[in-house]
């Protein structure tokens, strides 16, 4: 499905200080028609400079890079007035890094071995103004987040309290990784019914985006990492 923003490309800005990642990326996107590349950055600072410049729409960033990291430009740019999104390029050794970008505003965390359609898919959901976890880190990268202990004070832990049935329903299945579509599937519901219960639970929950409600689905005990 092609996701426009105002009757317009998707833009892009591509965050890597590997040039090879940043042109196999760019190639892809090039034959892309609803994504534009809006400008590359070998660094975190490059980044948050040019979704400044450019009005960006998704930042595919990776997290160690020189000078400022991917990390800290996550928080800066998602902290800031663009409204630009955030998708964390990651392997699988690097969960520290990961627990961080999720605490800096990530709205989508992708592994670096995906399938470059994979990731414009992914690019495109984020867009869209949904959140991604590949699938290959979503119950492990969340439930360690949520029992690992924090170096700095964390606010309390929210509780999925104040929300109906069904909506505790659609609630764990979005913490089970299930699309709006397989949420639908799941429930007998029509895509857009579920669209609208996970709006509401983002309202309700206070939640910036569907990575954080993953989170209070662990945190509620919805769900669990088995």
């Amino acid at each position: 499905m092609s996701v426009i923003t105002d009757g317009r490309p998707v833009r892009v800005v591509l965050a890597d200080d590997q040039p090879l990642v940043r042109a196999a990326l760019r190639m892809v996107i090039t034959d892309t028609p609803d994504l534009v590349v809006a400008g590359e950055a070998a660094n975190g600072a490059e980044a948050v400079r040019l979704v400044g410049e450019t009005a960006a729409d998704v930042v595919v960033m990776d997290l160690r890079m020189p000078g400022t990291d991917g990390i800290e430009a996550t928080r800066i740019i998602t902290e800031g007035p663009t409204g630009a999104r955030v998708v964390v390029l990651t392997t699988f050794d690097d969960d520290d890094h990961v627990y961080a970008a999720l605490h800096a505003g990530a709205s989508g965390f992708l592994v670096k071995d995906m399938a470059l359609d994979d990731i414009l898919a992914a690019v495109r959901v984020v867009a869209s103004g949904d959140a991604l976890i590949a699938p290959s880190v979503t119950r492990r990268l969340i439930k360690q987040f949520t029992d690992r202990p924090r170096t700095a004070p964390a606010a309390p832990r929210r509780r999925a309290e104040g929300i109906t049935d069904r909506e505790r329903e659609v609630l764990t299945l979005v913490g089970r990784g299930l699309s709006n579509t397989e949420i639908a599937a799941e429930l007998h519901l029509s895509i857009a019914t579920a669209k609208t219960y996970v709006t509401r639970l983002l309202s309700k929950l206070d939640a910036r985006d569907r990575v954080q409600l993953v989170i209070i689905a662990y945190e509620a005990g919805l769900v669990s990492a088995a």
